[in-house]
């Protein structure tokens, strides 16, 4: 049968590394830190930028970590990340994680963030994450809940926003709620329901510098990104539209009152 696909829906503009830049493994990966070890080996797929596998590099000294990204061009700013950071036990490749091209039983820890969301075929994508770790090693996934953020002022604008960017997401092969959906997506993928921890995490932004910077790079981002190319070359909106949805997310970002949460799913899946 053949593989599915799907195409990755924000692309690698500058607004979109704007936001990925800021992930660290404290805000980012927090339900997974309790359980690295210093000698631990761990591939952390979907790496983008780099700044979660570079916190991870630094948490396991006698360990390396491989970041993996499907976009080479990305590559040059996490091995830029990890040089101003002064880290070496750290390998940036690039590869698919449907089709990983590691033995069996590679790593300690497999990792994803925010990647689920975008593959074609998550349950394969689980498979081969549980594939390369080691018997007694962990996959952790954390995923956005896109219907559980919540925002204050509610603008018409940004309900428009949310419907739009389902629409554009799931046309291209994605699943904007993933993160309730990854118990499931492990037990199908062959693990053990016993052996897999479900948790919920959240980022808040609330500070004007926290709404200026999130209400901007959304601004930038529904003009500017592969989200804009995607809404506008299959129908989903007009460049009139999406101008609207960015100046609304302007708007909201100047109001003193404003203030937003992203609920997240998250698992820890032993082998």
């Amino acid at each position: 049968m053949a593989q599915k696909t799907a195409t990755y829906t924000h692309g690698h503009h500058e607004s979109v590394l704007r936001s990925h830049s800021w992930r660290t493994a404290a805000n980012s990966a927090a339900y997974l830190l309790p359980s690295l070890e210093p000698h631990m080996h761990i591939l952390d797929i979907g790496c983008g930028p780099g700044t979660i596998s570079v916190d991870f590099a630094k948490l396991v000294p006698d360990g390396k970590v491989i970041g993996l990204e499907y976009a080479p061009d990305v590559l040059v700013q996490a091995r830029a990340v990890a040089a101003e950071k002064g880290v070496q036990n750290i390998e940036f490749v690039t590869g698919d994680v449907h089709a990983l091209t590691y033995p069996d039983a590679t790593f300690d820890v497999v990792h994803a963030h925010q990647v689920l969301q975008h593959v074609g075929d998550p349950v394969q994508a689980l498979r081969e994450m549980r594939r390369v770790t080691k018997p007694g090693g962990i996959v952790a996934v954390r995923e956005c809940e896109f219907s559980a953020m919540a925002w204050y002022p509610e603008p018409q604008g940004l309900d428009d926003w949310l419907d739009l960017y389902y629409r554009v997401a799931r046309s291209n092969g994605g699943e904007p709620d993933a993160g309730r959906r990854l118990k499931s997506w492990a037990r199908q993928a062959g693990f053990d329901p016993a052996k897999v921890t479900c948790s919920a995490g959240t980022w808040c932004y609330s500070t004007p510098a926290e709404i200026a910077w999130w209400s901007g790079l959304w601004a930038d981002r529904t003009t500017s990104s592969e989200f804009a190319r995607g809404a506008l070359e299959k129908g989903h909106a007009t460049k009139d539209e999406l101008d609207r949805i960015a100046k609304v997310w302007r708007e909201w970002g100047t109001d003193e009152d404003a203030w937003i949460s992203l609920l997240h799913g998250e698992i820890i899946a032993r082998v």
